[in-house]
């Protein structure tokens, strides 16, 4: 394990898998500044780490994440000039969508408001039997903030989002998997442990370009047509068998062994200061 069990974000590499932990337990890991730096520095780090090739994240104790600091949130209506400009020097806070490795999220408790816009940026999402969703919002004075009112419906339908952002209500985890805000439900065992193993199935059997591409083609067309979805395909696919992916995915394939992808390469230059 990296760092200490007293930092916000905690990380641990599992083989080709860094898992990342939300660290409040006590306040079911509720979001606050520091906390988006960490975890945001650790995303940015293992975007160029050759030997990260799937990230998984979860939360401590009892939660995912119960959405803002509510301590943070009391200030909201006295913040000032200075503190404004702050806030807009930060980075996207959907900047986990723009991270080329798969991201998987391992919901092991309630994930509330800005917790679970965090949840539903994660590519694949797992959950426990403890597993609750609330977007909170309306309850807050709040509105669909960070993109939840474009994504919750693409997952759920425009009824159901609805519904959701409308009452807050909250959702247990057999709902969520009947849904669609969870694609896997782990009755028994560990859901950190089972999402691993996904992740590791990943890291181990696909392409990190392929997997990259597909998930820049899933952003990109979600706001086209179908036939510009096709013509993309096609470019990519001339690509594709330019690329010597394809070369070793076939030769594995027929040799029944493990494919030896290469990883992706660095988005940062190394003598840049980030």
């Amino acid at each position: 394990m990296t760092g200490t069990p007293d930092e916000l974000v905690v990380a641990e590499h599992r083989g080709p898998v860094l898992v990342l932990t939300f660290n409040r337990p006590a306040k079911l890991n509720a979001w606050t500044d520091e906390l988006e730096d960490r975890y945001f520095a650790l995303l940015d780090d293992a975007e160029d780490d050759p030997d990260v090739r799937a990230v998984v994240v979860t939360g401590a104790g009892r939660g995912f994440c119960a959405g803002a600091d509510l301590q943070q949130l009391k200030a909201v209506g006295e913040m000032d000039e200075a503190l404004a400009a702050d806030r807009a020097r930060r980075r996207p806070r959907d900047m986990p969508l723009t991270l080329r490795k798969p991201l998987i999220g391992a919901v092991n408790g309630v994930a509330a408001g800005l917790g679970m816009v965090e949840a539903l940026y994660c590519d694949v999402r797992f959950g426990s039997t403890s597993a609750r969703f609330t977007t909170a919002l309306a309850q807050r004075g709040l509105i669909a903030e960070y993109g939840i009112s474009w994504l919750l419906p693409r997952l759920v339908g425009h009824s159901r989002a609805t519904d959701l952002l409308l009452s807050g209500r909250m959702v247990d985890a057999e709902e969520a998997l009947r849904i669609g805000l969870l694609d896997h439900l782990v009755p028994t065992g560990n859901v950190v442990d089972a999402a691993v193993a996904y992740a590791a199935d990943l890291a181990t059997r696909c392409s990190p370009g392929s997997m990259a591409t597909i998930k820049g083609q899933l952003h990109t067309d979600a706001g086209g047509t179908y036939a510009d979805s096709v013509a993309r395909a096609e470019s990519l696919m001339l690509q594709a068998f330019r690329g010597a992916d394809v070369v070793e995915g076939v030769a594995a394939h027929l040799e029944k062994r493990p494919p030896n992808f290469p990883s992706l390469p660095p988005v940062r230059s190394a003598d840049v200061p980030v």
